[in-house]
């Protein structure tokens, strides 16, 4: 690399410790951690969304888990050295101030190394403020020159580029960091903004230079599934692009990189395992209600593609409980999938024709229209509450067009709503339950679309009208990412809402019948044991009743159950379905029964490291498998969750429609295209069961 474009890219990383200062100090003012510094060490504040909130959060206990944990180890031996702490790129963290006023560093001192442009601002910062140098107690400054920028009797700060080695090393000698003494590295988020063979150098140096070693990094992985091409993208396009993601792609990967550079123990984990099995079930309720939230799909994606390390070496440090066994975690290892769908794009049109959208609902009218509503998406060049529908039209055998259109008010106008429901009521006419418009504003009132077209045939004469029926004040309908399907009773048509969640509740566990010809609700016999409560699942129509797959719980953990709402001579019956093998808990996903088969499309799960495709379930033998989706004709990345999905029988065909999320800091993700999941294979090949 050329010394200018290395200057670049060192200032571009250095960027990214501004915009995480600053996450950090919005973290503590909101409550999720104490830490009273954070905003003394960085200028200027933030209000960060409550997405990024959680990630930092999660980021913030790892990483104190791990050093409570050495240095409860090393402050067990009285007759031992005193502890060190060397936190590499630590740039604003507040770490030393914290563990200082929490009495931690009685026996232990804290070292620092960044780029000298971040310490020196650090430096600036703690010695403008009292509150700051009262912790430190008496310090120097060292020449501009010089490595070594601040010294107190228990930290030392370092303005060094992690890439000289050797002159690393002397520093710290010169600073006086004991190689022998127990020591723990500290790296978050900091290898991967190396090139690799830095990174490698680092590990291996600090494998040999520290007989008595923790180390613990905190960094992405996963590149290759959607959100990890999207992570990539969003850290090119800052100049820091992440490397050595395709060599060490996961836990196993990164544990196997550290014990061949001279470690000897490594344990890993991604942060949906730190958080389940680590922290306690009240503190994780704590932070879930801290804020309105409704983004769990990019939450636990984020998760996925982020991880804990822990590698240690020497006769102290090699049996250090970091990670002591708990619970277990639930990792499902899937068995060999049964086959692959092939994908392919659909739909054509002008680029505003597209449906860039998610959170939003669609109903197949005709079999030649599908109309969409709703959801977050792309509209007039912006990212909003779309207000326009979107038409998908069949231009002929097997190409479909789409289009934008806007709503024509008959006393009433579509309110934006998200994660609402849509049930086709006749060629014409939908029905639109439920939805919200903010995480603490839930959407008013039932809506009905009529669809028409005027005298001529052009896209300007297809009209949407939005009428608003039924009392507003209807509290049965103040939830959203609920289901409604259709069911039969004494031969009358119902519209069944099932779960979702509330500005009140997290979770739903009520269900209700609506009359399809009055449209007033009814009260009708359910018996069986009632599901726990769950939202973000799926449900479909099946033999008069309904089926509903996974969803999330009120633990906000994915569900793996599968159940039937089964019509009776007086009514319905809770009916749980056993499958084999169980489907992996997931949740975000879609539903359509084709041949006697159940298909869940896409989704989100937590317990697998592989990315959900297409579950399929014989409804007659109970047994399931799992299809890949081949994703090579499209355009990628393509994420699988908060999409729609219609399936034309006939054909064997499912359309995907829309799609997508706020990626963390990332930016948001939609899927640009209309697509087409071929589904003719599952009727001819067998399957390839694992009983």
């Amino acid at each position: 690399m050329r010394p200018r474009s290395r200057e670049r890219r060192a200032g571009s990383v250095q960027g990214t410790n501004d915009s995480s200062a600053l996450s950090k100090s919005s973290l503590a003012r909101r409550g999720y951690v104490h830490d009273t510094f954070a905003a003394l060490l960085v200028p200027g504040t933030a209000r960060r969304a409550p997405l990024i909130h959680r990630g930092y959060y999660v980021r913030a206990r790892a990483v104190q888990h791990c050093v409570h944990a050495f240095l409860e180890q090393t402050g067990a031996h009285p007759d031992a050295a005193p502890a060190q702490i060397l936190s590499l790129g630590a740039g604003s963290d507040s770490l030393y101030f914290r563990l200082k006023s929490a009495g931690r560093l009685s026996r232990a001192a804290v070292w620092e190394v960044d780029f000298p442009e971040v310490t020196r601002r650090k430096v600036q910062a703690i010695r403008d403020t009292p509150e700051l140098c009262a912790l430190t107690g008496p310090f120097q400054e060292g020449l501009p020159a010089c490595a070594l920028l601040f010294e107190s009797s228990d930290y030392r700060l370092l303005g060094l580029d992690l890439r000289q080695l050797q002159r690393l090393d002397e520093a710290l000698a010169a600073a006086g960091l004991d190689a022998a003494a127990p020591t723990l590295l500290l790296a978050e988020a900091v290898l991967t903004y190396l090139e690799p063979e830095s990174a490698a150098g680092l590990i291996a140096w600090a494998a040999c230079r520290f007989p008595n070693a923790l180390f613990v990094i905190y960094e992405q992985m996963k590149p290759s599934d959607a959100f990890g091409q999207f992570m990539q993208q969003h850290f090119r396009q800052l100049n820091s692009p992440l490397h050595g993601l395709d060599s060490f792609p996961d836990v196993e990967a990164q544990r196997r990189r550290f014990l061949q550079a001279g470690w000897t123990a490594c344990t890993a984990m991604d942060m949906n395992e730190f958080y389940r099995r680590f922290l306690p079930a009240e503190e994780r309720r704590r932070i879930e209600n801290l804020e309105p939230f409704d983004e769990f799909e990019e939450w636990h994606l984020k998760c996925a593609h982020y991880f804990i390390l822990a590698a240690s070496k020497g006769d102290t440090l090699s049996h250090i409980p970091v990670f002591p066994a708990t619970e277990v975690f639930p990792w499902v290892d899937l068995a060999s999938p049964a086959g692959v769908l092939p994908v392919s794009v659909v739909s054509s049109g002008s680029q505003g024709s597209h449906l860039k959208r998610y959170g939003h609902a669609s109903a197949h009218l005709r079999p030649d229209i599908i109309l969409s509503a709703g959801g977050f998406g792309e509209q007039d060049w912006q990212h909003c509450r779309v207000s326009k529908f979107h038409l998908l039209l069949r231009h002929c055998d097997f190409e479909w067009k789409g289009t934008q259109i806007c709503g024509r008010e008959t006393g009433a106008k579509w309110d934006g709503r998200l994660y609402h429901t849509m049930t086709r009521l006749s060629d014409t006419q939908i029905l639109v339950l439920g939805g919200r418009l903010s995480p603490v504003t839930p959407a008013l009132g039932i809506l009905q679309l009529c669809f028409c077209k005027g005298e001529g045939n052009g896209l300007g004469d297809l009209k949407v009208t939005v009428t608003k029926v039924g009392p507003e004040e209807d509290s049965t309908l103040l939830r959203w990412r609920h289901s409604t399907t259709e069911v039969s009773y004494q031969n009358e048509k119902y519209l069944f809402v099932y779960g979702g969640r509330s500005v009140m509740e997290p979770v739903l566990s009520d269900w209700h019948f609506l009359h399809v010809g009055t449209l007033t609700w009814v009260r009708i016999p359910v018996e069986g044991d009632a599901p726990e409560g769950r939202h973000s699942h799926s449900a479909c129509s099946w033999q008069g009743g309904a089926l509903f797959a996974g969803g999330l719980g009120a633990s906000e953990e994915p569900l793996s159950s599968v159940l039937f709402l089964k019509p009776i001579s007086c009514g319905f019956l809770w009916e749980s379905v056993d499958i084999h093998p169980p489907i992996t808990p997931r949740y975000s996903h879609t539903a359509h029964v084709l041949d006697g088969k159940l298909l869940l499309v896409g989704g989100v799960w937590i317990h697998s490291s592989s990315v959900p495709g297409v579950t399929v379930i014989d409804l007659t033998t109970r047994l399931s498998c799992e299809y890949q989706i081949d994703t090579t004709c499209v355009p990628w990345p393509l994420m699988l969750h908060n999409h729609t999905s219609i399936l034309l029988a006939e054909e064997q065909q499912l359309l995907i429609l829309g799609g997508g999320g706020n990626c963390f800091s990332f930016g948001t993700y939609f899927n640009p295209c209309t697509l087409s999941l071929d589904l003719f294979s599952l009727r001819t090949e067998q399957y390839v069961l694992d009983s």
